[in-house]
């Protein structure tokens, strides 16, 4: 198995010696932090990471995702592991007290994120695209929207993903079909297909919050016509207990070259229930904020990925024996030189 230790020391001198995020105490979160409690949120990541994700990265990689009758099924241990994170309360840390999060800086909880990708980028999405949902919700959603959805984002209880992508259309979002039908007062039939939909079913959790991308009736063309619906895979009462099933189904795993531990989905959407996000027309400015939160993490991604990399490159360097180092034998002790 591979080898991680999550760069601490150079996490407290960023912090502190080149950000001063101690000395930032005008900031909103800023105030209530210390080196000591930061040390230990960050040290507690690195042992539940190393202790229980980064074991289930091979398993996620060797067994995948399966999509059986109809639901995805995630790798084995996957379902145990993500309870512990969610029990431990990881998916908390930079969200609003408000709805249960802790509120601290964002800027800690993408140091966490850094090493939960390093030890498992697959299982770590699951997580980082929830935290995706739950800003744009926080920041465009109505206070309904909000107190229907935001204490289970924020928990970890739900999930949530981005359905953006559309097999004619790819990036150009201009060219999307997918239709948003009123039914009723604030809730909207949504029809279409996306594509490569990360998370995007599970048995993790008892629901999933898709953020859907898709045109009204009287929608202008372009990207200045597309909204932004709230379409949960089970329907949520009045009391937020759960009720029926929404009309909405992964009909496929995307064939991926890695990260097989995250159900890439091709989501169908059949005239689900979904609630709007923001003002209507508005989406694609609603959905950036999930998008700006998602590039923000496809960078810590590169980063992580590259820190074990380097880390599991420098061990075997160490370790790996074949032939004579040109100045003259390192280890003539041993029968060959190691590579480094």
């Amino acid at each position: 198995m591979p080898v991680y230790q999550a760069p601490l020391r150079d996490y407290q001198f960023i912090l502190d010696e080149m950000l001063h995020i101690y000395q930032q105490d005008a900031l909103k979160g800023f105030d209530e932090i210390d080196p000591d409690l930061v040390d230990a949120i960050l040290q507690g990541m690195a042992d539940f990471s190393t202790e229980v994700m980064l074991p289930l990265n091979s398993v996620g990689d060797l067994q995948g995702c399966k999509l059986v009758d109809g639901k995805v099924i995630t790798p084995e241990g996957f379902d145990n592991a993500y309870w512990q994170f969610v029990d431990n309360g990881w998916p908390t840390l930079t969200c609003d007290p408000e709805y249960g999060g802790q509120g601290l800086p964002e800027v800690v909880g993408i140091f966490a994120t850094e090493i939960q990708t390093a030890t498992n980028m697959a299982f770590a999405m699951y997580p980082g695209l929830t935290h995706g949902a739950y800003a744009a919700i926080h920041a465009h959603g109505s206070d309904a929207l909000k107190q229907k959805y935001l204490s289970k984002l924020v928990s970890g209880e739900w999930t949530g993903t981005m359905n953006l992508t559309e097999s004619h259309a790819g990036t150009d979002l201009a060219l999307l079909r997918t239709k948003a039908v009123p039914v009723s007062e604030g809730v909207f039939a949504i029809t279409g297909e996306k594509i490569f939909i990360s998370s995007g079913d599970h048995q993790l959790t008892d629901n999933i919050v898709h953020l859907v991308l898709a045109r009204l009736p009287d929608a202008p063309e372009g990207v200045k016509g597309i909204s932004l619906f709230a379409v949960p895979k089970v329907l949520v009462n009045n009391d937020g207990s759960l009720g029926a099933p929404n009309t909405l189904y992964a009909s496929g795993l995307e064939h991926k070259m890695g990260i097989h531990g995250n159900s890439t989905c091709v989501m169908v959407f059949e005239g689900a229930l979904g609630e709007l996000v923001g003002e209507p027309h508005q989406g694609l400015r609603a959905m950036f904020t999930m998008m700006n939160q998602a590039r923000l993490g496809v960078g810590v991604q590169g980063l992580g990925v590259s820190e074990i990399a380097y880390q599991n490159a420098l061990a075997y360097a160490k370790d790996r024996l074949q032939s004579r180092a040109l100045s003259g034998a390192k280890s003539p002790e041993k029968a060959a030189d190691p590579i480094l």
